[in-house]
């Protein structure tokens, strides 16, 4: 049977290391103001940042972070979704385009933006594919260093699928709002994965209902073990 792990950033790692990364996506959807539910939100961990904006006429109105009503995100979730897989969940607030924005100090293998995002630089990508890792995507960032001959540092891409099974949350949890979607959950203090729709050919993603969980496979955990790299945590998560 498959083992999965919950992967985090290794803060002592991270402060050993000393570098920053203050940067956000070019381009969002804009978060929304439901006029059912009452609740103006966004979410978070939804990020494409292979996915360019560039080319759409109306390209600014991805710019600024901002709530809308339901039908304004509706028009301009559709002027994207030509662009990403026809599968990919777009909720308010999901991301595309490189990170933009400043880096400071130096960096280990691996490095982490706001805790969620996961870089890497462009050597460690090929030895992670070459010890058999599955499934990663790494994608150029515009980030201003101001140390000498920076290394390049690439945002991995992670697919939000799967999901949390339902008994990591209290039987009383409220339903998601029929119109927008939203639900109102907590990180459950102690998650179980949905054994069916987990990927088979991906060894690293996000859970698509809790796009901030990072979700790794033993094999790449071994990967990391076997390469030596830093900055990383893991806890094994129960299937159900």
């Amino acid at each position: 049977m498959s083992r999965y792990f919950l992967m985090g950033e290794d803060r002592a790692a991270t402060a050993k290391h000393g570098g920053e990364v203050d940067a956000t996506h070019r381009w969002r959807l804009p978060g929304v103001k439901c006029h059912v539910c009452g609740a103006t939100w966004s979410d978070v961990g939804h990020d494409h940042p292979s996915v360019d904006l560039s080319g759409l006429a109306e390209h600014r109105s991805f710019e600024r972070p901002r709530p809308e009503p339901l039908a304004e995100l509706n028009r301009l979730r559709e002027l994207v979704r030509p662009l990403l897989p026809p599968q990919a969940e777009l909720p308010p607030g999901t991301h595309f385009g490189p990170l933009v924005g400043q880096a400071f100090g130096s960096f280990g293998p691996l490095a982490w933006v706001g805790g969620i995002r996961l870089l890497l630089r462009t050597e460690v990508l090929e030895q992670f594919r070459s010890a058999g890792v599955h499934g990663l995507i790494g994608c150029r960032t515009e980030l201003r260093h101001r140390q000498k001959n920076p290394p390049e540092l690439l945002e991995l891409q992670l697919r939000p699928t799967g999901r949390l099974h339902p008994s990591s949350f209290p039987v009383e949890t409220p339903p998601a709002c029929a119109t927008c979607g939203r639900q109102a959950l907590r990180w459950p203090d102690a998650p179980i994965l949905d054994a069916t729709p987990l990927p088979i050919a991906e060894d690293l993603f996000r859970l698509g209902d809790f796009a901030t969980m990072v979700i790794c496979t033993e094999r790449f955990r071994d990967a990391v073990a076997r390469l030596a790299l830093d900055g990383l945590t893991f806890r094994e998560l129960p299937t159900r």
